[in-house]
């Protein structure tokens, strides 16, 4: 809930690979991911002075299989051009 608790807007940014843990403060909410300087980025609510918890993020490209057996959260699709190349990017959160 914006505005109960000391809170603050993080940005966390991400490696384009399958599957990363990120480092946020516990009960950190997520608003958005998009590119910012063509660096997959989450932007997420947090308390900064609640504690850290490793949370687990995929990133699937358009095409490839999504991993079985596991639930996950649809986050956002980003789209990155590296050189020659544009990346179409989806992003989930794993969730129990």
């Amino acid at each position: 809930m914006i505005g109960k608790n000391n809170n603050t807007i993080w940005k966390f940014e991400m490696e384009i690979k399958n599957f990363q843990l990120v480092s946020m403060p516990e009960g950190a909410e997520i608003l958005s991911a998009k590119a910012q300087n063509e660096i997959p980025t989450i932007w997420a609510l947090v308390n900064p002075e609640n504690k850290k918890e490793a949370r687990s993020f995929f990133i699937i490209m358009t095409g490839k299989e999504i991993p079985r057996n596991c639930a996950m959260k649809y986050i956002s699709t980003i789209q990155i051009m590296k050189g020659l190349y544009q990346y179409v990017m989806h992003i989930f959160e794993k969730v129990s």
